[in-house]
């Protein structure tokens, strides 16, 4: 009788947790079409970049999905072009840990689009529980989530100045408010020893509000807007990737997905920021369930943002003929 109790007890709690929190999720409310408007969205092949996919298809998008795993990303808009009817889905590779991978795929855009109008930075990983090092003599976290969409970003933002009114759309999270601090000297870990898989995610997803913040400051009169988003708490993929804690996966994310967003909800304050009128103009911003939120205060520090910029041009290697601002 105690043990059913009990059970009732938390069945209670657990169900109320899911509905309070899904009840103040915001929602995009605006059902401006894209027809004639190209999107490319980064990690299209699961979670919040599927659920945008298909909104964003809905609207008439022509939508290109940068997907590491292009097989499934095919599934994905197989599956989307079916039930939209939308047959405007591209399938195209591009791991953002990889540099090359991302040169290859922003050269591959640069080719052959005339335009874009918006701009989804949305792939990303969970801090690994051990320093990982990329090719390119990165830290596996940071060139994931940070390092290769700065990049990307830099690389179209010519085409994207091209096509304004247009849209760049920075998926962070507010793990970004946990930091103290952060040293552009040593984004790779180089110097002190490596944090751990939570620091790390949070430095890298601050490295994200802070690229938007100078981003923002560098399109001024461009045409071309830039907000960061916080798409709140969701169990995607992402919680089961190879080289995170093991506990995350086995604990952490029940929990999450028995009281958090699912993928679709995830994706609403994503797809606010993509199309809705509200935010024409908006820049630099950060937002929270399709509000306008508070960052870190590290993000007003406009040295550091400065710093952070140069160091991240230098450490990825941009060419003159890729700056566009």
């Amino acid at each position: 009788m105690i043990l059913e109790t009990g059970a009732a007890v938390a069945a209670a709690v657990v169900l109320g947790t899911r509905l309070a929190y899904r009840s103040q999720a915001g929602r995009c409310s605006s059902t401006r079409h894209l027809l004639g408007k190209t999107v490319i969205v980064t990690g299209a092949s699961a979670g919040i970049g599927k659920e945008a996919v298909y909104d964003l298809a809905r609207r008439g998008a022509r939508i290109i999905l940068a997907c590491r795993n292009t097989e499934k990303g095919q599934k994905v808009a197989d599956e989307v072009m079916r039930t939209t009817r939308n047959r405007k889905m591209e399938v195209r590779q591009l791991d953002t840990s990889d540099l090359t991978s991302v040169r290859e795929f922003a050269e591959g855009v640069l080719a052959t689009e005339k335009s874009l109008h918006v701009l989804m930075n949305n792939a990303g990983t969970l801090g690994m529980a051990e320093k990982r090092t990329t090719a390119d003599g990165l830290e596996l976290t940071m060139a994931t989530n940070y390092f290769g969409h700065f990049l990307l970003t830099n690389m179209v933002l010519g085409l994207l100045k091209a096509s304004a009114p247009s849209r760049i759309v920075n998926v962070t999270s507010n793990q970004h408010l946990a930091c103290k601090l952060l040293n552009p000297d040593d984004l790779n870990y180089q110097v002190r020893a490596y944090p751990g898989f939570e620091a790390s995610y949070n430095d890298s997803k601050l490295a994200n509000v802070l690229f938007t913040v100078e981003l923002s400051r560098k399109l001024y009169g461009s045409g071309v807007t830039a907000n960061s988003v916080h798409p709140g708490i969701v169990s995607t993929e992402i919680m089961h990737k190879e080289g995170g804690p093991w506990f995350l996966r086995y604990f952490a994310a029940w929990p999450i997905w028995l009281m958090g967003k699912d993928a679709k909800l995830a994706a609403e304050t994503l797809i606010h920021l993509a199309v809705s009128e509200e935010v024409d103009g908006v820049s630099g911003k950060y937002f929270v369930d399709c509000k306008e939120s508070k960052t870190n205060d590290l993000a007003k520090d406009s040295e550091l943002v400065k710093k952070l910029w140069d160091v991240s041009e230098r450490l990825v290697k941009l060419k003159p003929e890729e700056k566009h601002y």
